[in-house]
């Protein structure tokens, strides 16, 4: 299980145009083959950053959906309501005894 983390800094007059577009796609990007799970996080002191918290079967399935028509299309409107370059993390849950 791969998880995702992207933190993204939105100017301030479009987070309203961001959580449009989050509501818009979510259930797409969650029926996407190898997703289980997305939400969205909000920042506690900077309501302009959110960030994705989504899981996945595997990096393969992440890299086949960021190839795909789906992630262009979100990625290309969300983008152009940035106020900084997102961050993004991959990780993957350990036990440790």
């Amino acid at each position: 299980m791969l998880i995702r983390i992207v933190r993204m800094t939105f100017r301030e007059e479009e987070t309203e145009a961001f959580l449009a577009i989050f509501r818009n796609s979510r259930d797409k990007i969650q029926s996407f083959a190898g997703c289980r799970h997305v939400e969205l996080l909000q920042d506690l002191h900077q309501p302009n950053v959110f960030s994705t918290y989504s899981l996945w079967d595997s990096e393969e399935h992440l890299n086949a959906y960021r190839q795909s028509e789906l992630f262009q299309s979100v990625w290309k409107e969300t983008k152009a309501l940035f106020a900084a370059k997102p961050q993004a993390w991959s990780h993957r849950h350990l036990i440790v005894d």
